[in-house]
């Protein structure tokens, strides 16, 4: 029986939607990492109950650092963007999270610096809380061990491809390493696929920008420090009318209700399975499509058809080009 109600979130569903398919489903993934490293910076004397932890968040950080806040019996600061919505700044202030919104800006990149700049203004003037640092200290990386446990033993693959947003490299970045930690020793046949937004700096692609917006859950408009680049094998980036392809396909053909972020990585995941029908394709879904029924699912009409959609092959930055293109990357640093 879970202690509290962060670790049943936390818990995700392995869901198979075809031979060789496999949704990684969770209800809010960052959980997963929060409980993990607060649960470790207690247990090696960092922080002690009753502290306040502090990050930056548009939203689902937010929620899974006051979960494991509320869990561990600390406080919890957020400077968080426009993005956090109305249900999710009543559920903060219930749980006894304190959030700081920063004013509306149209510019992802300037609002990310603005937030970081607004934590080391509250550092300066508190010097005892703790700056959780999910972007850039791989403490998040802890709480997929036990998930990729679950996912060697319920798959049983030989050869796995792990498929899923970059983002902060926690989830994707930490699966992969420890799947391909094999517990006895073995070599292991596991390769990962990053999937990255047009206008992230993480893999190089700055200079195209989305139409419609840069789907902040799986890149970024500033450097990320606990993005491990010699773990991927292969990258694809794609544009928000895709995703959102993407995501209203899974909704209308496998019942899953999940985010643009998860329409993105199944998208890519469908073209891997094609590709590579012998491999098990296991792609993540971070978090469920509620945040997402105004920006994308009420434009269902609009979506294209996914047979209609095929990535660029490219080898180079320099080559990328809209809606969608793929790219080796080979474990380069």
């Amino acid at each position: 029986m879970d202690q509290h109600i962060a670790e049943a979130i936390g818990r995700p569903d392995l869901i198979r939607l075809d031979d060789r398919l496999v949704c990684l489903r969770f209800e809010t993934m960052k959980v997963v990492s929060a409980l993990a490293a607060v649960r470790h910076l207690l247990d090696t004397g960092v922080v002690r109950r009753g502290d306040t932890l502090l990050d930056s968040s548009s939203g689902i950080y937010a929620y899974a650092l006051a979960l494991a806040c509320h869990r561990h019996g600390m406080r919890c600061h957020i400077v968080g963007s426009t993005t956090v919505d109305h249900t999710l700044r009543v559920q903060l202030a219930v749980l006894g999270a304190t959030l700081e919104r920063m004013e509306p800006c149209d510019d992802l990149k300037l609002d990310q610096k603005r937030r970081v700049e607004r934590i080391h203004e509250i550092l300066a003037e508190h010097p005892e809380y703790h700056w959780m640092r999910q972007y850039h200290d791989d403490i998040h990386y802890l709480g997929y061990r036990p998930i990729a446990d679950r996912v060697r033993e319920a798959t049983g693959a030989d050869a796995l491809t792990v498929v899923g947003g970059v983002g902060s490299g926690a989830s994707t970045g930490a699966l992969a390493r420890y799947l391909r930690e094999a517990p006895d020793g073995a070599p292991t046949d596991v390769e990962l696929v990053g999937v990255q937004p047009y206008g992230s700096v993480t893999f190089g692609a700055e200079h195209i920008a989305d139409p419609e917006i840069i789907i902040a859950g799986i890149g970024s408009s500033i450097p990320f420090g606990n993005v491990s680049h010699a773990l991927y094998d292969t990258l694809h980036w794609i544009s928000f009318d895709a995703a959102l392809a993407g995501s209203v396909d899974l909704l209308r053909r496998h019942a899953v209700f999940a985010g643009l972020s998860t329409g993105a990585a199944y998208l890519a995941a469908r073209h891997e399975h094609t590709r590579t029908p012998d491999r098990t394709i296991l792609f993540l879904a971070p978090d469920t499509g509620h945040r997402y029924v105004d920006t994308v699912f009420t434009r269902h009409r609009e979506a294209s058809p996914l047979t209609t959609l095929t990535p660029h092959e490219v080898a180079h930055q320099d080559d990328l080009a809209l809606p969608w293109s793929r790219m080796p990357w080979s474990r380069r640093g």
